[in-house]
């Protein structure tokens, strides 16, 4: 498979594996922390979970990203990278331990956010400075072509075998608070592994150089929103990647939606506040990651057959169609089929809007719009889930959720294929 020679190929490359190395460690760490946050949040038997409760968490879980990350390479070029990852990856270890403990105490609800809400900040640095890390530890622009591919991939698959080891750890008994803990306390053990990890590379190794040009720092950052600004501009100037970025907006807020109505519909439709909640919760992460696996395979030839924005609609009429249709009886099964779909239709729509983007940007502006892609995406999905909580009844059965969702799909289908002719 070329994947795997590829992988192999860079595997020859020590600092290389050294960084790839921190990378699993850390993002298997991100995977065990967020679903003992989301166990925490709405499973837990002593806890009344309502959707706003859900909504809290991840906003906890995902502005961080979108609040920090345009600005967090503006620190990553003055600070040492490889410090970065050693320090932050320590402190996030240490804020976990604290999380634990205040799981453990049973402190309020904001006690608890602010320490979660630190540890998923820090994050924006460590990602970023893994990624910008990269450059410095192949050998030649075709294998970073091949690192830039194949190192997030492995990334997401390490934060997905974090989260099932989480549900693993999660549903073993005895439960309750002390395992919630103890699930945040394997996420500090590998935040820990993660930094003395990155030690075994010198502390130069990774950048940035210490004979760059610096500007102060109030200079950068003001650079930085200036360079947004010019990104919203330039996209105002590319019809299609503006359209596009829109579609892929609206498709991640309904996916939030129906997002938060599943948490509420394991919790207490299905399983009437017991552990089998947790069980269905996580037959629903695999199918929607199945999903997400099926779309990309299946994308790209797709894509061949239909035009890029024909697959958009595709994907987003399919949508439209199948989630009342499988949402609407409000059963496990059809659920989790729909989960499967939702999954394809919202990455599928993802890769046709990243391609998108990358062909219609120029080459100047692409990393300043992708950082606002990245805002838009994250705050989509977080917007959705407050209006999520101010429809939803206790149990999770809205009927007018799923038919909002069902018509905003179709207007997405309807509104891009009247772009697409035109």
């Amino acid at each position: 498979m070329p994947v795997v020679r590829d992988l192999r190929v860079l595997l020859q490359l020590g600092d290389f594996r050294r960084l790839l190395a921190v990378r699993l460690l850390s993002q298997a760490a991100d995977g065990v922390y967020q679903v003992a946050l989301a166990a925490y949040v709405v499973f837990s038997p002593e806890k009344q979970t309502s959707p706003a409760a859900i909504a809290s968490a991840m906003a906890v879980l995902l502005l961080p990203y979108s609040l920090l990350g345009p600005f967090a390479g503006v620190l990553l070029d003055r600070w040492s990278r490889r410090q970065v990852l050693l320090h932050g990856n320590l402190l996030r270890a240490a804020l976990a331990t604290v999380t634990a403990l205040l799981i453990v105490g049973g402190v309020p609800d904001r006690l608890f956010y602010a320490s979660a809400l630190s540890v998923t900040a820090v994050n924006r640095f460590v990602l970023a400075g893994l990624s910008a890390s990269l450059p410095r530890v192949v050998d030649s622009p075709e294998r970073l072509v091949m690192a830039n591919a194949l190192a997030p991939t492995a990334g997401t698959l390490a934060a997905t075998a974090g989260g099932g080891l989480a549900f693993a750890v999660r549903l073993a008994p005895p439960e309750g608070t002390a395992d919630d803990a103890s699930v945040v306390l394997l996420g500090a053990v590998l935040y820990l592994c993660a930094a003395l990890c990155s030690l075994r590379m010198p502390i130069g190794l990774l950048g940035p150089d210490a004979s760059a040009p610096r500007v102060r720092l109030r200079t950068a950052l003001a650079v930085s929103a200036r360079g947004l600004v010019d990104g919203l501009r330039h996209l105002n100037e590319r019809r299609v990647a503006a359209r596009a970025l829109a579609a892929m907006a609206l498709l991640r807020f309904c996916y939030g939606a129906l997002t938060v109505m599943l948490l509420m519909l394991c919790r207490y439709a299905w399983s009437g506040g017991g552990p089998g909640g947790l069980v269905l919760l996580g037959y629903a992460v695999v199918a929607s990651g199945a999903g997400f696996f099926a779309a990309a395979a299946i994308t790209p030839w797709a894509v061949g057959r239909v035009g890029r924005l024909g697959w958009l609609v595709s994907c987003a009429a399919a949508a439209a169609v199948l989630e009342p249709a499988l949402g609407l009886p409000f059963e496990p099964v059809p659920m989790l089929l729909a989960a499967f779909v939702l999954g394809l239709a919202t990455q599928s729509a993802k890769i046709v809007t990243d391609t998108v983007v990358q062909a219609s940007v120029d080459d100047a502006f692409r990393g300043r719009v992708f950082a606002l892609y990245d805002v838009l995406f994250n705050v989509a999905f977080v917007g959705a889930a407050a209006v999520a909580s101010l429809m939803l009844p206790p149990d999770g059965r809205s009927p007018a959720l799923v038919i909002g969702v069902a018509l905003i799909y179709a207007a997405i289908a309807s509104a891009m294929a009247g772009f697409r002719r035109s």
